[in-house]
């Protein structure tokens, strides 16, 4: 079974996200073993300076890609990325598994992003679209995007 992992900068705040991501993560538990890992937040001065953002980029960075075994196929979710439609994505995940990944790791970093380190490792830049999310409402829907693609490529009657 597939192993899908989302590995987050940051815990969630909200109760209502905390529990909108348990669920997921409960229906998700049907189609791969899936789990969520949130790593420390650098933290950073209010008026961070582009040296102290360069410096959180990279200890972010090196906390995920630690996390990274040599069976993980790496999916850095970045504003530039590319734009996949819900049955683009689950194809883009069955191909990865087909292509012998045994380890999906879908990286979200904390505010300001995630390093160039972490980008160029990845197998694919993934956006969700050009508008800004709060990155933990982000994580809610990739995990709603992730759950998606395994109904669409399972024939469920969830993708409308």
């Amino acid at each position: 079974m597939l192993k899908v992992e989302i590995v987050a900068i940051g815990k969630l705040k909200e109760s209502y996200l905390r529990e909108a991501c348990a669920e997921y993560s409960k229906r998700l538990g049907a189609y791969c073993q899936f789990t969520v890992t949130e790593l420390k937040e650098y933290r950073l001065p209010d008026d961070p300076s582009p040296a102290q953002i360069e410096k959180c980029l990279e200890e972010e960075g090196n906390q995920i890609l630690a996390r990274l075994g040599k069976d993980s196929c790496l999916v850095s979710m970045c504003i530039e990325g590319k734009e996949l439609s819900s049955p683009e994505l689950s194809k883009k995940i069955q191909e990865f598994a087909l292509d012998g990944a045994s380890h999906l790791v879908f990286a979200i970093g904390g505010s300001h992003g995630l390093s160039q380190a972490v980008k160029q490792k990845s197998k694919l830049r993934l956006s969700m679209s050009p508008m800004t999310f709060p990155h933990q409402l982000a994580r809610v829907m990739l995990m709603e995007q992730i759950y998606r693609g395994f109904t669409i490529a399972a024939g469920s009657k969830y993708h409308k």
